[in-house]
């Protein structure tokens, strides 16, 4: 009775002064007291939970999108590098990308300093570039997505389709000339195989043509949503030779005769990226500038596998920077006198966000191991590009959804990220296309036409 009658003092202790004139004016204290001593020790610490609950304010743990903790499966050098790139882009990018995509303009003074990095060509061998892992090559795109997947665009083809083309398919003279310089982004690259009226059938039916007359080649049609193409100091191109119908590769630099590029404008996604609408008229390109090795579309393919990786990845960076400004969102939004946060609706959303996000995490960690053990398959990547790019879309959506109104606004970040995800849905092969690609590998029939 005596340790009863105490957590009744301490229960009337809890409250001031000026709480028990208000409460007196409502209820009737005495028969408030008759009620509480009749409590069993259970009820009476509920009751002191309850009146206690809102002087003290929680601090809610710290955001951590890596929820299976694979950052704890890197090398300490390569922890070292995830986290230096990280510090960079919050730095230096973070702050500046909604003005730039606003204003669908390209940052260029920030090409010195991504240079200082010295991630472009990560994991080619030679040439400057750094010999490093598929796994850590991810990690750098899915770093950049977080943070601004049109930054990550820029440097995926720099990095991977135009520096990929010439490694993989170009001769020793050519990757001399080039790699180095693009590895140190001294000169800029673009990749062109997309045509105003040919995306998804590029493998058979590309109508921009080339032609060989004796050392040179002319090569004539249209290229679209060319990235980079705007500034670039050349750009790969892929015809379709008139006499043999095979896909060849072309080195064409901007100042070779015929070669125009006009920036696509009104774009609502990507829009610090400038894509350009290329023409080759008649455009002259020395057989010393075709590349040596690309002979068939398969050759452009070995480009494409190892790039479409690598954009899965940045669909993980664009889910992953839009669930956390999500979730720091609702963390200081307050509604009915607390968090949003702390509402069950909103936490079946951020639990469904992170869901999708570490299943798209774990995929693509298993994806860059077969990369790196050599045993990548058309179907590995167009898997991970079809249900990455998927629960993306799932996850900017569900982020702008507990942002309400605010979540369309370019302040709060995730308005980017929700329209950057439908050119990531888009490009590098669009979802029907990859799941054919899969479909193909699991059944043993090709239903592509």
């Amino acid at each position: 009775m005596f340790d009863k009658l105490k957590n009744i003092i301490k229960l009337y202790k809890s409250i001031d002064l000026t709480q028990l004139e208000k409460i007196s004016k409502k209820v009737d204290l005495g028969e408030v007291l008759g009620a509480v001593s009749k409590m069993d020790e259970n009820q009476l610490k509920m009751a002191m939970k309850m009146l206690t609950s809102g002087k003290k304010k929680k601090d809610p743990p710290p955001i951590n999108a890596d929820f299976y903790d694979l950052s704890s499966k890197l090398s300490p050098a390569d922890r070292e590098l995830q986290l230096k790139i990280r510090t960079f882009l919050e730095n230096e990018i973070k702050p500046i990308v909604n003005n730039y995509w606003l204003h669908d303009e390209f940052p260029f003074e920030v090409i010195p300093k991504l240079a200082e990095l010295n991630i472009c060509g990560y994991v080619y061998e030679g040439y400057g570039c750094a010999g490093g892992s598929s796994l850590m090559d991810g990690i750098i795109a899915s770093e950049f997505g977080r943070i601004d997947p049109s930054i990550a665009t820029f440097l995926g083809v720099q990095s991977g389709l135009a520096m990929g083309s010439i490694y993989l398919c170009g001769s020793e003279e050519q990757k001399n000339e080039w790699l180095p310089a693009m590895q140190q982004l001294k000169k800029i690259g673009a990749f062109g195989l997309t045509e105003p009226l040919v995306g998804s059938a590029t493998a058979g039916g590309l109508t921009c043509t080339c032609k060989r007359n004796g050392d040179q080649w002319e090569l004539n049609g249209q290229k679209k949503w060319i990235g980079n193409s705007t500034f670039s100091d050349m750009t790969v191109i892929w015809a379709r030779d008139v006499d043999d119908q095979q896909v060849k590769g072309f080195i064409v630099r901007k100042e070779n005769p015929g070669f125009a590029v006009e920036k696509i404008k009104g774009k609502m996604a990507l829009r610090i990226v400038q894509n350009g609408l290329i023409t080759l008229t008649n455009c002259i390109v020395p057989e010393s500038d075709r590349l040596q090795h690309a002979n068939s579309f398969k050759d452009t393919a070995k480009v494409l596998q190892m790039t479409r990786a690598g954009v899965a990845w940045m669909a993980v960076g664009c889910a992953r920077g839009a669930y956390e400004n999500a979730l720091d969102y609702t963390l200081k939004r307050e509604q009915f006198g607390k968090p949003i946060a702390s509402f069950q609706l909103i936490q079946n959303h951020l639990v469904e966000m992170l869901s999708n996000l570490t299943s798209m995490q774990t995929l693509v960690f298993r994806l860059s191991e077969l990369q790196d053990d050599d045993k990548l398959k058309d179907e590995h990547a167009s898997l991970a590009k079809v249900f990455c790019t998927l629960r993306m879309r799932d996850i900017v959506s569900r982020a702008r959804e507990v942002m309400g109104g605010n979540g369309i606004l370019l302040e709060y970040n995730v308005a980017r990220f929700l329209a950057d995800a439908e050119a990531i849905y888009s490009y590098e092969g669009t979802k029907e296309i990859n799941s054919l690609i899969v479909g193909r590998s699991i059944t043993g029939y090709s239903a592509f036409v």
